[in-house]
């Protein structure tokens, strides 16, 4: 029996509630049980139901009020105290779920916090020493991935956190039922190291040209950093990407072993034993 669960980060406003929002709808249509959790101290409300709050722990406007901090530092704050009482709070609430529950965590969109700081690393080791299989799902706006320069920024960015966190990786382009010209980002979905590097030397420097190469060459050579289109619009662009992510955690698979093992109960007794 296994236990799965998602992490969906990525900066603010690209998609992540929304995200966990057309999850839960199509988990309701496909009657397929999930467990959201929101670790969003700074969260105000959902459009899906929640089955664990970091707030009854801790809240970015109580940081603010109490310690005379801004958004940003109470919200490094409040994930710092969250990591202290990774064991004795969540681990507590935690214990209410177990084998086959799915989970999927929606998370802060402060980059930095999958980046360098020490919080979300320890929070997923934890889960994952308590036998839980996790995909990172890293959310990036479509309408921002428009020019080569900011492909790379966001490639930049979903790299640092696929190298701090050590999970199964999954890059979404979110909102791409926005984008009215899908052609200037399939360009960027199959990345072509040399028309990359071309299209970043036409817009920067001289000095910056074997720099421009050598990352074109990082994410083209080894297959670091790819996205999964993600339109709302599309009715199995959704189930696509679960379905990718499942494959990613090996989601199903226990259930397949737990179907031949009652098929196995249901033979009759001796049958097919020499």
């Amino acid at each position: 029996m296994g236990r799965y669960a998602q992490l969906i980060m990525g900066p603010a406003g690209s998609g992540k509630s929304t995200y966990c929002a057309q999850l839960a709808e199509h988990c309701t249509s496909v009657k397929r049980r999930m467990h959201f959790i929101n670790l969003d101290p700074a969260a105000e409300h959902f459009d899906y139901a929640v089955s664990l709050d970091i707030r009854d722990l801790i809240s970015v406007e109580d940081v603010m009020e109490e310690c005379k901090l801004g958004p940003n530092g109470a919200l490094v704050y409040a994930m710092e105290y969250f990591e202290e009482h990774i064991e004795d709070w969540f681990g507590e609430v935690f214990e209410d779920f177990g084998d086959d529950d799915y989970l999927v965590f929606d998370c802060p969109g402060q980059i930095e916090l999958y980046s360098h700081v020490q919080a979300f690393k320890r929070f997923v080791n934890y889960v994952k020493d308590l036998g839980w299989s996790v995909c990172a799902i890293y959310m990036l706006d479509a309408q921002f991935i428009t020019d080569p320069t900011k492909f790379i920024s966001g490639s930049m960015t979903c790299l640092s956190a696929m190298v701090q966190l050590e999970l199964p990786h999954v890059n979404v382009l979110s909102k791409m039922d926005l984008v009215e010209n899908k052609h200037e980002i399939s360009q960027f979905l199959d990345v072509d190291a040399r028309a990359l590097s071309t299209s970043l030397n036409s817009r920067m420097g001289k000095k910056y040209r074997r720099l421009n190469e050598a990352v074109a060459e990082l994410i083209d050579d080894y297959s670091m950093v790819s996205f999964f289109p993600l339109d709302y619009t599309d009715e199995e662009s959704l189930q696509d990407l679960l379905s990718y992510i499942d494959n990613s955690i090996q989601y199903g698979e226990d259930e397949e072993i737990k179907d031949q093992l009652k098929d196995l109960e249901d033979l009759p007794e001796n049958d097919g034993i020499i």
